[in-house]
């Protein structure tokens, strides 16, 4: 990390020159201005402004109708983007830069913006911390490589595909060591920002990659999954290659995941520890996880966010179908790691790679503080092939389902509010509108003779 006291030095004797003071946005991306450095020091380091359009956006940038927050007919106005000084670092890939990220206020009252991402985490984190408690997270990124870059794919239509190796690498040094040209700047790069990387590895597929970090807090959390999933993209463009975390590019491939480890802590101490408890697992993580259980389908549309999102949910392919968790099985949306020791935690196994980490975490949150103020009771694990299993609660199998179980979640209305909840459902809704409406080529060649 890096303190405002070392930028203005590395100001000074030109070691920086450019500041990138970066918003994330409901996809999770980040967004922003870049500064010249003095600039920054000379008052942006306090606040600068952007459109109040960009939190409520799609992929495109499109500008859909619908929203309460802002529209044409109020005209676009501003939010105010107030640098969090705490997460100011370098971004040693790109040659004299530095970043912070940003939280999100409105520009008249200064007060937060409820459905900025990093704010709906904020807010979960804080009512953890009235019931006494802290959660420490981590995510596992996973994406594609391919041999062309972003650039060539583009221009190609998007066809013919080709990932960078040919053959299925999970764990396989062989075929990573070819892949070693992009994977270890990233590794460096990425710890050289401050963000704790373990490893990589080979994932179970042909070019698949998988990027784990250090639990931490849970907002640190979420910051490091944002910046490294931007890295990745950044460092696989200069080495002339594409990374990808569409949860499911092709039909006869498996998807690209995102697990959420989690558990809880009072201080120091893990509070979902047992010695006692079956499994390791206290009360309080029974409590809690039941409610993640639960509710898992009123907050799909957070772990699932888009079309092809729910393409991954598929049998045989680790990606879950069902709201059980398991001891240690691959199988269920939840698995519990650590059984018996200190690090027995829960691990949320139904995020795709593209998830936006603050709203994901803080649904999981939210579900769990629910089961903790209503005492609710942990089913029994599930064993076995959890695909078959007809008793298991099903994870929504489309985009339109989630929005919908959204819609109707009093128990997200009142964790996030309703202002919240609406906003999130109409991103849903317009993602929904915006497929239908296109000719896919599938229909094409389906029907343009036989039909």
């Amino acid at each position: 990390m890096l303190s405002f006291d070392t930028l203005k030095k590395n100001v000074a004797d030109g070691t920086v020159d450019t500041v990138l003071v970066c918003l994330v946005d409901m996809q999770g991306r980040l967004l922003g201005k870049r500064f010249h450095a003095q600039n920054f020091l000379d008052g942006a380091w306090k606040e600068t402004h952007c459109c109040n359009y960009l939190l409520a956006t799609d992929l495109e940038m499109a500008t859909p109708d619908g929203y309460e927050a802002t529209s044409w007919q109020s005209g676009y106005g501003d939010y105010v983007m107030k640098p969090d000084l705490d997460t100011l670092r370098p971004m040693p890939w790109l040659e004299g830069t530095v970043m912070v990220l940003c939280d999100v206020l409105d520009h008249h009252t200064h007060e937060p913006i409820p459905h900025s991402p990093r704010q709906v985490l904020k807010n979960q984190i804080a009512r953890l911390k009235a019931l006494g408690f802290s959660a420490k997270m981590a995510t596992e990124l996973e994406f594609f490589l391919f041999e062309k870059s972003f650039e060539e794919i583009r221009k190609s239509g998007f066809r013919d595909l080709q990932p960078i190796s040919g053959y299925n690498e999970d764990y396989h040094i062989l075929q990573t060591t070819r892949e070693e040209h992009v994977m270890r700047p990233l590794r460096n790069h990425l710890y050289a920002a401050g963000i704790p990387v373990e490893n990589t590895k080979g994932e179970a597929e042909a070019g698949q990659e998988e990027l784990n970090i250090k639990y931490d807090e849970a907002l640190n959390c979420a910051d490091h999954h944002t910046i490294a999933k931007h890295a990745t993209k950044e460092i696989a463009w200069q080495q002339g290659h594409a990374a990808s975390f569409l949860p499911k590019w092709h039909q006869d491939k498996v998807g690209s995941s995102s697990h959420v480890h989690m558990s809880l802590w009072q201080g120091d101490t893990p509070a979902f520890y047992d010695k006692d408890g079956e499994y390791g697992m206290s009360l309080l993580m029974r409590r809690f996880c039941a409610g993640m259980v639960a509710y898992l389908p009123e907050y799909t549309l957070f772990m699932a966010p888009y079309v092809n999102s729910y393409k991954r949910f598929m049998k045989g392919t680790f990606a879950p179908t069902k709201s059980v968790w398991s001891v240690d099985n691959r199988t269920a949306g939840f698995r519990m790691c650590g059984e018996g020791t200190k690090g027995v935690r829960m691990e949320c196994r139904i995020g795709g790679s593209d998830i936006n980490p603050y709203l994901a975490q803080a649904v999981l949150l939210a579900a769990g503080i629910k089961g903790l103020e209503d005492k609710m009771e942990l089913p029994a694990p599930a064993a076995g092939d959890n695909y078959a299993d007809a008793t298991g609660g099903e994870i929504p199998r489309s985009l339109r389902d989630a929005v919908e179980t959204l819609r109707g979640s009093d128990m997200l209305r009142a964790a996030l509010g309703d202002k919240v909840v609406d906003h999130y459902v109409r991103c849903g809704e317009w993602e929904q509108e915006e497929f239908e409406r296109v000719v896919t080529d599938w229909e094409i060649a389906r029907g343009f003779e036989r039909a």
